[in-house]
């Protein structure tokens, strides 16, 4: 029986916290856990949720994922608790790790997080930030590999806004050394310095494309992958990004472009007619909602790993 290994790093800040094995163990185990097949008790054991962002699937597949580990979640809603106060970082994770056994941060400044990290005594994940979304690449790449069974040969096409998502992607591809192209309008390409250190690791700088042309992006790609345009936080750009990214929905006439076989995903909430069409979303091609189930999976992986 697949059991749980225990990650070389205490943290998940980003998808490089994991090497190549360690990424593949723990889509190994999330499809376990999936299939009913493992069964990992981690009783007694507390997850702390610390959200400065407003969250639906992360927040639920969190509290579920312990839960069906058989452990206890505490929500440490910043305008409830002392953080929203403004109690210093290194106060609160002193404290936190003395009741908590893990923390799952969703916030927007990445070296926050890292702050938490340093003075915590306990695993700390990233739930996101405006960097990375690890968490939502783990299952991204289960629901992926559930479609196609290896990563050989697949190519990865990205269409939107340079974002966090996109830059979890351009690693955690890096890792898997997978073709990724990522399609954005110039002026919204993904973070340089996620761009090098991809680049460092597969050594092959022509399996990570990025170009300002949608439809160069996605013919004869597998996967074809948007996002909101928008980030939380960024509401005063929404208007003017809407009007630059207005040639980068995902729609049937791009759909055509790529594989016959080719699946559709979206991390969600999705604006329909923005950056998807309600055509391209609802359609067969669709793996929206298998990608939406799979967070809960692979973040059960997740913290078997963090905490056996």
């Amino acid at each position: 029986m697949l059991n749980p290994i225990k990650l070389e790093s205490k943290n998940f800040l980003s998808s490089l916290d994991t090497s190549c094995e360690e990424f593949l163990h723990i889509l190994e185990l999330a499809k376990s856990f999936k299939n009913k097949d493992l069964n990992v008790k981690l009783k007694e054991k507390v997850l702390g949720l610390i959200f400065d962002k407003s969250s639906t699937r992360t927040r639920v597949s969190f509290q579920v994922a312990m839960s069906r580990l058989g452990g206890t979640t505490v929500d440490l809603n910043p305008t409830t608790s002392q953080i929203g106060r403004g109690e210093p970082i290194r106060d609160t994770a002193r404290v936190l790790s003395r009741y908590c056994d893990v923390l799952a941060i969703r916030t927007f400044k990445q070296t926050d997080l890292e702050e938490y990290a340093k003075w915590s005594t306990k695993p700390v994940i990233n739930a996101l930030t405006d960097l990375e979304h690890p968490c939502q690449a783990l299952a991204d790449f289960l629901t992926i590999q559930e479609e196609f069974l290896d990563f050989k040969n697949v190519v990865l096409t990205f269409i939107g806004d340079g974002n966090n998502v996109a830059n979890s992607l351009i690693l955690s591809g890096a890792l898997l050394g997978i073709e990724l192209r990522i399609a954005c309008p110039e002026g919204y390409e993904p973070n340089r310095s996620v761009v090098n250190k991809a680049n460092a690791i597969n050594g092959n700088k022509n399996l990570l494309k990025i170009t300002n042309d949608p439809h160069k992006a996605a013919l004869g790609a597998n996967v074809l992958y948007t996002d909101v345009w928008s980030s939380m936080g960024e509401e005063n750009q929404k208007e003017e990004k809407d009007k630059v990214f207005n040639s980068f929905t995902i729609n049937s006439h791009l759909v055509d472009k790529a594989d016959k076989d080719a699946i559709i995903l979206h991390c969600l909430p999705a604006y329909r007619s923005k950056e998807i069409t309600d055509e391209v979303f609802e359609s067969a091609k669709s793996r929206i909602f298998q990608q939406a189930e799979n967070r809960m999976h692979v973040q059960q992986a997740l913290l078997s790993c963090l905490l056996t």
